[in-house]
């Protein structure tokens, strides 16, 4: 079977993720891959061949937050470079490779490819259980715009696909058709790992949210703390600052007793396979990331905090043993769930 595989450029996490598929779907099938930016580069090294790049969405960023503004002329700055672009990969994927099948991670090239050419469309991603789902979560006054604006985004995202496979760490009520529910999609460095409980807490923070929190943990002297996400190598005593290194983030993220983090659904649904309790700290207005860092609060994996302060900290750390009991009884051995359920998708597909 020939399938095009289509991966966005915004943010890594679509892309690890996108791997492990790809990684069991080459097996056995033709791929082509369709990607952008930092996720296009990550994909092309280990899938040299069948990786294509294309121009990709942007979100624009002012104080940490998504600015509707910024995205906007963002995107319409180069709009008309990227159909360029795109369309010219739309043409040559067409003319030399002719898949049977899509398979979208949320992203938009693959998806109208499909809808061109009239081809079955598997849509595989975690954000569509905002819109397919029942949340069993309070939202506030002030997420619940947050919640329709991203709920109207994925309902246009890849409407109409035909069946829907949403990755989550948390049980929900489905509520629309060709729709199931599948565990996370863990990386193979984190299968092999082994989970282990040393006296120090990993601290992963994105480009987002980063003003003081050197000075907050250098506060908190009775703990260790390795801090990811300024690419710095420095010694600040009781936080030692740490450039990326794949392996060395591995080990301290395995033996950590805790994580602090924002929402994302890559790291945390990493966290919850090691059992590491999180200490959750969303990006503003992503209300995907809400959800995520919600429901670790709800399922008592943790705590959730709008902004990261000392006694967040200490009263996450306070209840530390209460959260790993708690999380120590989530389940998940491997991918084959994941792996069983896309195979049947796919034949399902080909019968449509």
């Amino acid at each position: 079977m020939k399938i095009l595989y289509g991966v966005p450029g915004e943010g890594m996490g679509h892309a690890t993720r996108a791997k492990v598929i790809i990684e069991h779907l080459i097996k056995n099938h033709e791929l082509r891959i369709v990607s952008s930016d930092r996720a296009y580069l990550f994909l092309k090294k280990a899938f040299p061949k069948e990786t294509h790049e294309i121009k990709g969405f942007h979100f624009g960023f002012k104080d940490g937050e998504i600015s509707k503004y910024r995205t906007f002329t963002l995107n319409l700055k180069n709009a008309p470079e990227n159909l360029i672009v795109n369309f010219k990969k739309y043409k040559e994927i067409h003319e030399s490779f002719k898949p049977d099948i899509i398979i979208s991670d949320f992203e938009s090239f693959s998806y109208f490819f499909a809808k061109q050419h009239r081809l079955p469309i598997i849509s595989i991603d975690n954000m569509q259980v905002i819109d397919r789902a029942k949340l069993d979560i309070a939202i506030p006054d002030d997420e619940k715009n947050n919640y329709w604006v991203a709920k109207n985004v994925i309902q246009a995202k890849v409407p109409f696909s035909n069946r829907y496979l949403i990755s989550s760490f948390f049980d929900v009520t489905i509520k629309k058709k060709d729709t199931a529910l599948v565990p996370p999609i863990i990386r193979n460095e984190i299968l092999n790992s082994k989970s282990s409980i040393e006296n120090h807490i990993l601290v992963y923070q994105s480009s987002y949210g980063k003003n003081g929190i050197l000075e907050l943990l250098k506060s908190m002297k009775h703990e260790k703390f390795y801090l990811y996400g300024f690419n710095k190598e420095e010694d600040h005593g009781n936080v030692q600052m740490k450039k990326f290194s794949e392996e060395e983030f591995i080990n301290y993220f395995r033996t950590a007793k805790a994580v602090i983090a924002n929402g994302g659904y890559s790291f945390i649904s990493e966290a919850v396979y090691l059992k590491k309790p999180i200490c959750a700290i969303p990006i503003p207005s992503q209300f995907e990331q809400y959800v995520n860092a919600a429901y670790v609060e709800k399922m008592e994996f943790g705590r959730m905090f709008s902004t990261l302060n000392a006694d967040g900290i200490k009263a996450f750390l306070y209840d530390l043993d209460a959260f790993q009991e708690k999380i120590n009884n989530y389940n998940q051995t491997d991918n084959n769930v994941l792996f069983a359920a896309i195979d049947k998708a796919l034949q399902e597909c080909t019968n449509l």
